[in-house]
């Protein structure tokens, strides 16, 4: 498999890591579009949120996003935004389910 995160995971291409379990890892993003801008990603491979989901591990998205909610909450000052994109037409460029987590200044809106 040729997936960049999956390398990460694997502890074979470095990344600035902030928290790993047995289930997920969080990484700051190399290319931050806010202050503060981390990656909440699942250990195990999965493109997409929909093959989460199609797949019945519902449990281990909560989980992802529960991870993210919280490393948000400490580096989030008045608040923060949590995005998935998912698919081409979602903005998703790395095929592996990560969480943005972007915090440090105020979000305008619509996003994109």
């Amino acid at each position: 498999m040729d997936c960049l995160f999956c390398t990460i995971v694997a502890g074979e291409i470095p990344a600035e890591e902030i928290y790993r379990d047995a289930d997920a890892i969080a990484i700051v993003d190399v290319n931050p579009q806010a202050p503060k801008h981390l990656l909440v990603l699942p250990r195990k491979h999965y493109a997409t949120v929909t093959e989460i989901v199609d797949g019945g591990d519902e449990a281990l998205l909560g989980h992802i996003v529960a991870v993210a909610t919280k490393l948000a909450r400490d580096v989030g000052s008045r608040g923060f935004r949590l995005v998935v994109n998912t698919g081409t037409d979602g903005g998703q460029t790395v095929d592996h389910v990560h969480v943005h987590v972007l915090a440090g200044r105020r979000m305008t809106w619509p996003p994109g």
